[in-house]
């Protein structure tokens, strides 16, 4: 596959290029020029106004919900949504039927995503069937490359397996991925324990439940000196507890899923179960704080938390509806409604391209000559409206359906392909 890119300011601070107006002409998956004007026969050119382009997204936390959920959705419109939402690679979470926890059923997950324009890795479960009690063989599943393990939203509430965990995976430099959630506190919350959550009468979750977690989680990274990483921080307090432990330090890196940095618990007044999500959204004063921990470095990814959810699952009681909004295609556009004021592109492009490759690949990319060609192409200024039927997960759990945002993804290219986004 042969390209030219014309006139694309190029971002990425890794580069000689960065921030400067280019051509970029790509062969066989490599860039092979970068000048100020480019012209080969035979070669297609792609253009746009405002053209920008970066190294490649990457998303943390994703659920494509196979095997055992496909009337969710699957691996084939998985992969659509991530297009769609400007991704090239994402890494998937073990909540599946069965869980990945074993060498065969990550296999699977790479097997059935060979030859695709996106990069399918997956997280293995740190327990079986994430009962949070017995260890995965996590050596025979790294063998099929599964370096990340993680129970997700499930918690790792036992010490011992914590411990357990960061020691083992540190024999392959191994990454142990936990969400602090303390379910003793937790105690089957619904919602942001607040004003909003007494006025509703609905069972609240406090901020103590993951700041508790996030004690321990330092804690035990300390003493076993393992690689740990804290998924959906959402309290002002965590982001403190995350910046001492790194002033320590500590082997810590963290992550907030867009839906926490920019709404709070105020959505859910109208009991509109779209808006019902784990961690809780919270505080505006929580929003400012993980704003700030991303200005500082303190939280270094910013995830989708993409979690398709059926009607069945969603359009039912506030009680009784799961946890969960889309997240992919719409993450980049809601940044740059709601971030870019406090966030640069650059600054945003570090936590949703080059951190998540840091912290999930050991990776780092480069818009260089002779460099393989893993890149997004994107507009930051383009304004667009998320339309029901535009949407490429077979589940459409996401409240924002006839909103405008800005910032919009428009073409991947990845594995020696091109895709232009429509």
């Amino acid at each position: 596959m042969k390209v030219i890119l014309k006139s694309t300011r190029i971002i990425d601070v890794n580069s000689k290029h960065h921030n400067k107006v280019k051509d970029i002409l790509i062969e066989d998956g490599i860039i092979t020029k970068i000048e100020n004007k480019i012209s080969k026969k035979g070669v297609s050119e792609y253009s746009e106004k405002n053209l920008h382009v970066s190294t490649g997204w990457m998303d943390m936390h994703c659920n494509f919900r196979e095997p055992g959920y496909e009337y969710k959705d699957d691996l084939k419109s998985g992969i659509q949504s991530a297009i769609k939402g400007g991704y090239t690679s994402v890494l998937l979470m073990p909540q599946t039927k069965p869980v990945i926890d074993s060498k065969s059923h990550v296999e699977f997950i790479k097997n059935n995503t060979i030859g695709s324009i996106i990069d399918v890795h997956t997280s293995g479960s740190v327990t079986k069937n994430l009962d949070g009690d017995e260890l995965v063989e996590m050596h025979d599943m790294n063998s099929a490359k599964c370096r990340i393990f993680t129970d997700d939203k499930k918690s790792l509430n036992r010490n011992e397996v914590m411990k357990l965990a960061l020691l083992y995976s540190k024999d392959f430099d191994g990454l142990i991925m936990n969400y602090p959630n303390d379910k003793s506190i937790f105690n089957n919350g619904k919602m942001n324990e607040g004003i909003t959550s007494t006025h509703l009468g609905l069972k609240g979750i406090s901020h103590i439940s993951e700041e508790i977690m996030v004690d321990r989680d330092i804690s035990l990274a300390k003493y076993t000196n393992g690689n740990l990483h804290l998924s959906y921080i959402s309290t002002k307090d965590s982001v403190k507890k995350i910046k001492r432990a790194k002033i320590d330090g500590i082997h810590i890196t963290s992550d907030v899923s867009i839906n926490n940095l920019i709404m709070t618990d105020e959505k859910l007044k109208t009991f509109d179960t779209r808006y019902k999500v784990l961690p809780p959204l919270r505080t505006k004063e929580d929003n400012s704080a993980l704003i700030k921990g991303l200005k500082k470095g303190i939280i270094d990814v910013i995830c989708s938390d993409h979690s398709p959810e059926d009607e069945e699952n969603k359009k039912t009681e506030f009680d009784n509806a799961a946890f969960g909004i889309l997240g992919l295609e719409t993450l980049f556009g809601l940044l740059g409604k709601h971030v870019s004021k406090d966030l640069s592109i650059e600054e945003i492009i570090e936590k949703i391209s080059t951190n998540p490759r840091k912290i999930a690949l050991k990776e780092v990319l480069k818009i260089e000559e002779g460099e393989v060609a893993n890149i997004t192409l994107f507009d930051p200024k383009l304004e667009w409206e998320v339309r029901k039927k535009d949407i490429k997960s077979k589940s459409k759990n996401t409240p924002f359906i006839g909103e405008k945002l800005k910032g919009k993804a428009l073409a991947i290219y990845n594995n020696n392909q091109f895709v232009v986004i429509d």
